[in-house]
Order: structure tokens, then C-alpha cells, then sequence
């Protein structure tokens, strides 16, 4: 089966006559189906070249020739059967970079001559080789309008349908074959070799149609049911298997090279039931962030676009079952996943089964995994903590560098207000306000040495979902070399701990948890480093915010401080 990329037939219908054309005999969907065809074709033929269409789409095209000798080379090529019926003449302009021969660049030479085998009508190969059947003969313009009368008015619609979507047709599309549709016709028959009669053939229409349907056939599309399910929808079965149910979902996994995927969605429950699933499916590495969320009473839609897929999820609510699908695609192939997500939601019917949330229990228990789907996972998570009733956050840079999107316990978003590398502080303003349970007091004196201290952090970057302290003492009022604005610790953090509260035995903040510094000398274990209260005043103040002042406190009971640290610490997560 042949198909075409109509996006190419949107520009070969815009370009002129002029100049060097050629003679278009397949377009194939993946370069390796296209390697193999270019060199069936060259075997038996001469001027044979492959070009990238773009769109994922390559071509196996003949010439460069003048317009004439290309039309002789298809007239002549068609009816000795070598190349199909519904290859056409294409212009330069359609073309990308050249994959076959290899090393060659036909696009910057001259028109060639058309071989001899296409001057006199004699077998090109020198070895016979079994040949196709032969094509039926076209229809005459009468024969086309009377089978063109049976035609039903969907099937008229389709074909205006087709007509737009290969950039010759702009008209509204009611079936009626009237003036504009007739030259729309006429339009795509020139641009294709045909005859301008301005009515389509039963082959040119079967043509036109395998032509708009291309992006379908390239993957399979066909109508499958999944019975335990109880769904029923078109699927790409070319790039898709069944591969096992693991409620609420059941995979369909990925195969050859494109990385498709597609979930159906199938549980029992109500509204609630629905609210929740909306909140799980965004969890998923397979629904990226950046793209529209919508939810009404009775269903929901996904879309995200990142981290090089696209992915569409849908779901609905009806009587007590709640069915849906989400559709993952490569990004870069945006014509042809618009296309098959079409058909899919058009095409997408419920039967009365649904999967039993009981089933696969013997499915791969995995706190990254949410019914064999992975969890999205930030790049890093730090510590941090708030400074005024709004929300306002003190974190390290290292945490916030380079971040496609920022989170405070990965529920809100969060945007950069300022940050000071050579400190090492960032401050953070949450996009929507909030309300903490508590602020950090940061402490206006000196603290004393060899005074307990505790760090409270995300020790293990958010996976016990709380906040735990570390304890220590203070060593030392400055750096290794001198730095005022620093304070030694004698402390053993872990990574997830930077960016925490440092907070002596009254509660008072009077630093922030530095990273481990990045040197050539290895330093013992347990020296740590964090930036003052007074540098970190200094950077709220610059930045037009102010700090609440600690007014000294006796030491705190253990479970009191503990209270007071957890209510002012946060988990900062940095996401691609």
C-alpha cells in the first residue's frame, strides 16, 4: 500500500511548472521502510533518488527532468506496471535533504535526460522480475460522473474533507460538488499528473483518500475491542501491542522505533473516585507539565507536551464506570498524532465491562509506579523555609538552577524573587499565597560557640513526607577563611538537607544549610557550612522583603521544637 504526505500536497499545488520536477513514486513512513524501497527501485530503474518530505515522511522519487520528459517517464513507467498508478509529478521545492545515493546531492544539478527505457517503452532491468498486475484502466470523464453519482454524501463529504486537508479545498464542506470543489478537483489532478478534468475517477478518488488517510495507515489504524476493558476504538496497531491489565489501565506497549504508547482507562466509581484519578494522572511521567487541564463534574481532560513525548488523556463518568485513554506520541510528529488522536476520540465506544480494581495484585510493587505507569520525579528536591505569612522562601540556588518549573511540596508553584550565587541563597514567592503553619524568627545576635544546633531538612528529598531534624553543634562564627557571613558547623547532612532552617535551641533561625562545597580537598564528614541570619536578612531586604526578628527564647522542649521547625520547613523540588 502507497502512502502520501499531504502536507507536501499542500506546496506542490502552490509551485509553478518551472524548472527541474520529478516523478514521485512512494513515500514511506520511517526511513528504514524507505531505505529498503529506494533500493528495490534502483535495481530496476534508473535516476532513482530518496529525499526527506518532512513530517517523518521520506520519498523515493525519478529525475531531476524537464517537465516533459517526466510526464513521458510516468506515462510510460505506469503502464509497464514499474512503478504504481498513483505516482505523480512533484516540484523541488517539496523536498528535504537527500538520504539515497548516499553522499549524493541532486537537488543542486541540472535536469537529466529521461532514460531510454522511458523514450521507448522497454523493460529497464536487465534481470525480468515477476511483475505486479496490471491496473485497470481509468475511467473517461462521463464513466467518472456517473460513478461519481453513487457516491453517498458522507463519502462526498470525505472527499472535500481530503481535498482540505491537502491544501487545494477551502470551502465549507457539505457534500455539494459545486464550482469551488470542482476546481479544487481539477487543482490536485494537475498537481498530480492527472488530467484537469475537474472530476475525480474511482482510482484518482481512492487516491486522493489513501493520500488524506496516509498518517492512518502508516501506523495500523484499526477498530479493536478490548473485552475485558470494555472499550472499543480504533488503535494503531502498527506501533502499539497489548501487553497486560494492571488496573484501573490496561498497556498497550510500544513496538518498532516511534515510542507510542496508549492506556485505557476502565474502573468502577463515582465522582470522587474521578477527582482522584485527575489528581493521580498528573503524577505520571507520562502526562508532562506544561500543557491545559480541564475537569468538569463528569469527566476530564489532560494534555502535556515535554521531554520529548506529546500526551492527551481523557476520561468520562457514566453509570458508575469511568473509561478513557491516554495517547502518548514523540513530539516532532505533530500532522500525523493530530490525525490518529482524531479517529481515536471520534471513533472511541464503551461496552458494559470494566476492569476489577482487585485484579493484579501480583503486579510489581514499586512506590515510583502507580499501576505499572511511572511517577514523575523532579530533577532534585532541597529544603527551605518560610519567612512571612505569605509564603515567602529561603532556599540554596543549587536548589532552583536551571529549572524548567518550581515546587514547594510539590503541590504549589513557586517563582524566583532573587538570588545571590556567591552567598548561595534564593528566595522563592509562591505564584498563589499561602498560609504556613510557621515562619522562621531569624536571630538578631551572635550565637555561641559550641552551642547545639539543629538542622531541619528534607533529608532523603521528600520520600518520608516529612521534614527531619539533624542535630549538631556550632564551631565556629565564620568560614574556613575568614567569611563573617558564614557559619561551621560540625554536623553530617544529607544533600536534601541544603537549603533547611538552622535553628538553635529556642527555635531562632540563625542560618541556612549550605551545600557541600565543591573543592578539591576532601573535608571531613561532619563540616558543614551555612549562611548567617544577618546575610540572609541582608538578601530579603534587597529584595524589598522583610524578615520577622527573633526576640530570644529559653530552650524549647524537644517536641515543641520539632513542631516549630516542621511548620516552617518546605520541600523545594526543581523539575526539567
Amino acid at each position: 500500500m502507497i502512502a502520501f504526505c499531504s502536507v507536501a500536497g499542500a506546496v506542490w499545488a502552490q509551485e509553478g511548472g518551472q524548472g527541474a520536477v520529478w516523478v514521485q513514486v512512494e513515500a514511506q513512513p520511517s526511513l528504514r521502510a524507505a531505505r529498503e524501497r529506494v533500493q528495490y527501485y534502483a535495481g530496476r530503474l534508473e535516476d532513482v533518488n530518496g529525499f526527506s518530505l518532512g513530517g517523518n515522511w521520506y520519498g523515493i522519487l525519478l529525475g531531476p527532468y524537464s517537465r516533459e520528459d517526466a510526464q513521458r517517464v510516468l506515462q510510460i513507467y505506469r503502464s509497464e506496471g514499474q512503478i504504481p498508478f498513483d505516482s505523480f509529478i512533484s516540484q523541488t521545492a517539496s523536498l528535504g535533504p537527500q538520504f539515497w545515493p548516499v553522499g549524493a546531492n541532486a537537488l543542486n544539478r541540472g535536469t537529466v535526460a529521461a532514460p531510454a527505457a522511458a523514450e521507448t517503452g522497454t523493460q529497464a532491468a536487465a534481470t525480468p522480475e515477476p511483475q505486479p498486475e496490471p491496473q485497470p484502466a481509468d475511467e473517461t470523464p462521463a464513466e467518472a460522473r456517473r460513478s461519481e453519482r453513487e457516491l453517498s454524501a458522507e463519502q462526498r463529504k470525505d472527499l472535500q474533507i481530503a481535498l482540505q486537508a491537502a491544501g487545494f479545498y477551502r470551502a465549507a464542506i457539505d457534500g455539494a460538488f459545486g464550482a469551488g470543489t470542482r476546481r479544487s478537483m481539477a487543482e490536485w489532478q494537475s498537481a498530480r499528473g492527472h488530467e484537469a478534468t475537474g472530476v475525480l475517477t474511482t482510482m484518482q478518488r481512492r487516491a486522493l483518500m489513501d493520500e488524506y488517510n496516509a498518517p492512518l495507515i502508516s501506523v495500523g489504524m484499526q477498530r479493536i475491542q478490548d473485552p475485558q476493558a470494555g472499550i472499543e476504538m480504533p488503535m494503531p496497531t502498527g506501533v502499539v501491542r497489548f501487553s497486560r491489565y494492571e488496573p484501573p489501565f490496561a498497556h498497550y506497549d510500544s513496538i518498532g522505533d516511534m515510542g507510542v504508547r496508549l492506556i485505557l482507562i476502565s474502573q468502577p466509581g463515582d465522582q470522587a473516585t474521578l477527582f482522584g484519578l485527575y489528581d493521580i494522572m498528573q503524577t505520571l511521567k507520562i502526562v508532562p507539565l506544561d500543557g491545559p487541564r480541564e475537569r468538569s463534574g463528569d469527566g476530564f481532560v489532560l494534555e502535556g507536551r515535554g521531554n520529548g513525548i506529546v500526551s492527551y488523556t481523557q476520561a468520562r463518568l457514566e453509570q458508575g464506570r469511568i473509561k478513557g485513554f491516554t495517547l502518548v506520541w514523540p513530539q516532532g510528529d505533530e500532522d500525523r498524532r493530530t490525525r490518529v488522536l482524531e479517529e481515536m476520540k471520534s471513533g472511541f465506544r464503551r461496552t458494559d465491562a470494566v476492569l476489577d480494581p482487585a485484579a493484579g495484585a501480583d503486579a510489581e510493587q514499586n512506590i515510583d509506579l502507580v499501576s505499572g505507569l511511572q511517577v514523575r520525579k523532579p530533577r532534585l528536591s532541597r529544603s527551605g523555609f518560610f519567612t512571612d505569612g505569605q509564603g515567602t522562601v529561603i532556599t540554596s540556588a543549587e536548589a532552583v538552577r536551571g529549572c524548567g518549573r518550581i515546587t514547594l511540596d510539590h503541590d504549589y508553584r513557586a517563582e524566583i524573587v532573587t538570588t545571590d550565587d556567591g552567598l548561595g541563597v534564593a528566595v522563592l514567592r509562591p505564584v498563589d499565597p499561602l498560609a504556613p503553619i510557621a515562619v522562621a524568627r531569624l536571630r538578631g545576635d551572635a550565637p555561641r560557640l559550641q552551642s547545639e544546633i539543629a538542622v531541619s531538612g528534607y533529608s532523603y528529598e521528600g520520600v518520608l513526607g516529612a521534614p527531619t531534624l539533624t542535630f549538631g553543634r556550632l564551631e565556629d562564627v565564620k568560614g574556613l577563611r575568614g567569611e563573617v557571613e558564614l557559619a561551621r558547623l560540625s554536623l553530617a547532612p544529607l544533600p536534601g538537607d541544603a537549603g533547611g532552617p538552622v535553628i538553635d535551641s529556642g527555635g531562632a533561625v540563625m542560618g541556612m544549610l549550605l551545600p557541600a562545597p565543591q573543592s578539591a580537598r576532601q573535608l571531613p564528614r561532619d563540616v558543614s557550612f551555612a549562611a548567617d541570619a544577618e546575610a540572609i536578612r541582608n538578601v530579603l531586604e534587597a529584595a524589598g522583603l522583610r524578615a520577622t526578628q527573633s526576640t530570644g527564647a529559653a530552650t524549647l522542649p524537644p517536641v515543641e521544637l520539632n513542631r516549630q521547625a516542621t511548620g516552617m520547613t518546605v520541600l523545594v523540588s526543581c523539575w526539567d
